[in-house]
Formats: structure tokens, C-alpha cells, sequence
């Protein structure tokens, strides 16, 4: 299977060269992933840790992997409370080139962005009618582009 080898070189490539902020931890089904996230220093999530979960399709890199926070979620204006995640890499503006490290480096900085802390404007309602769905099965609009 063609993601396999792909994402074989990437986690080795993230274990031997560690990026500040970001550790693997569980890996042990090569299609999902838990990645541990932490708030940038001298930003609103210094000292907190937020926990990703990567599921990739066999199509990987062709498709977009499905990432999700779990467990303690961000409040930020592009995170709803269930933890999907509003980001244009993760949709129409993914590419193959991408990578789980350009993923977690793009959140970082997202995250690190952010002036207040506050949920979407729509949270509650896509809350409500999202659920059990996958966060690709919806239709995103990017109300900025500055992230």
C-alpha cells in the first residue's frame, strides 16, 4: 500500500528530527496516529497540551488525513468544541507535498496567532448537527485567510 512507505519515512523523519512543541506517541496502527501538540511559548496556550489524532485514508498522499483534537481541546476561533478543526490544509487546500509535520507546524502557528481565546461563532449549532460525522464530510468556509 502506498501510504505505508509514505508514512513510515515520515515518522521516521519526525523521530529523528524533533520539532519543538510536537512528540508521536501512539503509532502502533500506521493509519491513525496520536500527536501531542503543545502551546507555544509566549503565546495564550503556553504550558497546555492538546493531544491530535491523525487517521489516514489508504489514499494518503493523495487525500487529506482526517485530524482531530481529542481530549482537551483549544478554545480558538477556528476549533469547534468536538474538536474538528477548521484549517484549509486539512481540505481544499491540501496537497501531497504536506506532511504531518506541515500539518502540527501550521496548527502551531494558528494557535500561536490568536488573541483571544473564543470558539467559533457557529460552534454550537455545527456541534449539534455534525455529530458522529467526520470533519471531511462537511463543507468549510474560511472566513480569513490569515493562517
Amino acid at each position: 500500500m502506498q501510504y505505508t512507505k509514505r508514512l513510515q519515512k515520515e515518522l521516521q523523519k519526525i523521530q529523528s528530527t524533533p520539532i519543538e512543541g510536537i512528540t508521536v506517541g501512539d503509532v502502533s496502527n500506521l493509519q491513525k496516529w496520536v500527536v501531542q501538540l503543545d502551546g507555544a511559548k509566549g503565546t495564550l496556550y503556553e504550558g497546555e497540551h492538546f493531544t491530535l489524532q491523525f487517521c489516514f485514508p489508504n489514499n494518503y498522499p493523495l487525500e487529506s488525513p482526517e485530524v482531530i483534537f481529542i481530549g482537551n481541546v483549544p478554545i480558538h476561533e477556528h476549533v469547534y468544541s468536538n474538536g474538528h478543526i477548521c484549517l484549509n490544509v486539512l481540505y481544499d487546500g491540501w496537497s501531497p507535498v504536506l506532511s504531518v509535520s506541515t500539518i502540527c507546524l501550521s496548527l502551531q502557528s494558528m494557535l500561536s496567532s490568536a488573541t483571544q481565546k473564543v470558539r467559533p461563532r457557529d460552534n454550537d449549532n455545527y456541534v449539534r448537527n455534525c455529530f458522529g460525522k467526520s470533519p471531511k464530510q462537511g463543507r468549510w468556509l474560511f472566513h480569513d485567510d490569515k493562517v
